[in-house]
């Protein structure tokens, strides 16, 4: 009998955004944001996580973000743009985790705060290292993602199931 690898949940937050004239909801990309989004991608690359699904809010600047991003992943994933991301709860967070068919091992979802942070700090009843006092110390700023692992289903993400492995944020 062999042994599975925990699942990996990354949870990336949208790069900087502008402020202009736009709805919250189309606002696209600041230059910074431009610049940090392939960043995140190339770290996410150097941490050796292969994703099976991509969950990306449909907002204009979280399918920028994901669009610089991935371009820097060796395997582009499943991507299914889910409108439920924007402006979600933590409780509507964790139901859509929770939809997740199980033959996904690996997932990102690319999300806005507060939300993101909410999750991260929810699902995480353990930590390694200094993961989540920099998480907290940071207050999980724009381009910044959390990796955290855990066992079972998906059906059984709730508060508390996973272990935050890993905290990584731009200009940090």
């Amino acid at each position: 009998m062999s042994v599975e690898e925990p699942r990996k949940i990354v949870l990336l937050r949208h790069a900087k955004a502008d402020w202009g004239q736009e709805a919250d909801y189309e606002r696209p990309l600041a230059e910074r944001g431009r610049q940090d989004a392939p960043v995140a991608g190339r770290k996410l690359a150097d941490a050796g996580i292969t994703f099976d699904l991509a969950l990306c809010s449909t907002a204009a600047r979280t399918r920028e973000t994901w669009k610089l991003a991935v371009h820097e992943l060796a395997q582009r994933p499943r991507t299914v743009y889910e409108e439920r991301i924007y402006e979600a709860s933590l409780g509507e967070l964790i139901a859509l985790l929770n939809e997740t068919p199980d033959d996904v091992r690996n997932l990102v979802l690319i999300g806005h705060n507060p939300g993101i942070h909410a999750l991260a700090d929810a699902l995480a009843g353990e930590t390694e290292g200094e993961s989540l006092p920099r998480m907290n110390r940071s207050g999980f700023p724009t381009a910044a993602f959390a990796v955290l692992t855990f066992e079972g289903s998906w059906k059984s993400v709730e508060h508390g199931v996973a272990r935050l492995v890993d905290f990584w944020a731009p200009h940090s």
